[in-house]
């Protein structure tokens, strides 16, 4: 099977398949979906989700967050990972949309990139969910599955990983294969043990037909 007949029949599986298509991030504005993605960094959305309320209430805007402290942020996400580092970066990135955006989220990612606690992952989810421009996050569950599928080959960076996607999956198809990929590796083609028993992509993914298949002489 070529690497383009595996993009098509895993995105073809994936249209008529995926019940979502959408973040599991809860937001009301693309200020609040840039503080819940900064936050989601090496933690659970479910955490986030648990932690964002408070905060959005606390601090619901721009001025209003970059006018306190990462000492005052930190008591409302104490509870997430590496809460000293993004109190900090949460104040600054307030600061800087203040300063430099008019308190607005920049929509390139260039300028995107300039804000405290934004990444390319983070610049990309915002590209693709706040303005639904075609950008491809890689976040781990991404790059695991787009690995074990055979979507890319032995990709060793979430930058490589990007590339490649982009350039096999429509334009147009971008935004919706990002939340595809992550709630595949969330719920079915996990880390440690990937549920391949109840996974439509078996007869198109690399590591069932060599992994699985191939030891069962089903290859």
């Amino acid at each position: 099977m070529t690497r383009k007949e595996r993009f098509t029949h895993v995105i073809n599986w994936f249209q008529e398949n995926a019940e979502s298509s959408e973040t599991e991030l809860h937001y009301g504005n693309n200020f609040q979906l840039l503080i819940a993605v900064i936050l989601s960094a090496q933690c659970t959305d479910k955490r986030v989700n648990q932690i964002t309320p408070a905060l959005f209430e606390a601090f619901p805007t721009p001025e209003v967050l970059a006018a306190s402290s990462p000492d005052e942020v930190f008591e409302y996400i104490k509870s997430c990972s590496y809460p000293n580092n993004k109190a900090k970066n949460l104040v600054g990135m307030a600061k800087r949309l203040v300063d430099n955006f008019n308190s607005e989220i920049p929509s390139t990612l260039d300028e995107l990139l300039t804000i405290p606690g934004v990444g390319r992952k983070t610049a990309n989810v915002i590209l693709s969910v706040a303005f639904d421009l075609p950008a491809m996050a890689v976040d781990t569950h991404v790059f695991r599955v787009s690995n074990r599928i055979g979507l890319t080959d032995n990709s060793k960076s979430p930058l490589e990983t990007e590339r490649e996607l982009v350039k096999h999956i429509p334009e147009e198809l971008l935004s919706r294969a990002h939340h595809w990929l992550i709630l595949h590796g969330r719920y079915v083609c996990i880390a440690r043990k990937p549920k391949c028993d109840i996974c439509g992509l078996k007869n198109w993914c690399k590591y069932y037909q060599k992994e699985i298949a191939g030891r069962h002489g089903q290859g």
